[in-house]
């Protein structure tokens, strides 16, 4: 199993890779880009960060964020976005 090392940097900025279950293309499909805008937006609400650079491809996204200076969890942000997400679009985890 590989050793990650995750930065703790409070009020950091980080750049993340996001890649679907499978290399599936549907993150550009109008239901889920919709339902990440959502979850995003209802996420900052409560556990504010700021976006920097978005990139959304039908397979993988990569975006950078900026965390509140006394906040590094990037992880729960991440979680919680994808739980909205996959509610929200009831995906379906076999390919197309």
């Amino acid at each position: 199993m590989p050793n990650y090392r995750r930065a703790d940097v409070q009020g950091g900025t980080s750049f993340f890779t996001v890649v679907t279950f499978q290399r599936q293309a549907f993150l550009c499909d109008e239901p889920v880009r919709t339902a990440f805008r959502n979850g995003i937006a209802r996420i900052r609400k409560t556990h504010p960060f700021r976006i920097d650079g978005w990139v959304l491809l039908p397979d993988h996204l990569h975006c950078l964020w900026t965390l509140p200076p006394d906040d590094a969890d990037f992880g729960l942000r991440w979680s919680m976005i994808k739980r909205f997400v996959t509610r929200h679009c009831k995906a379906d985890p076999a390919p197309k």
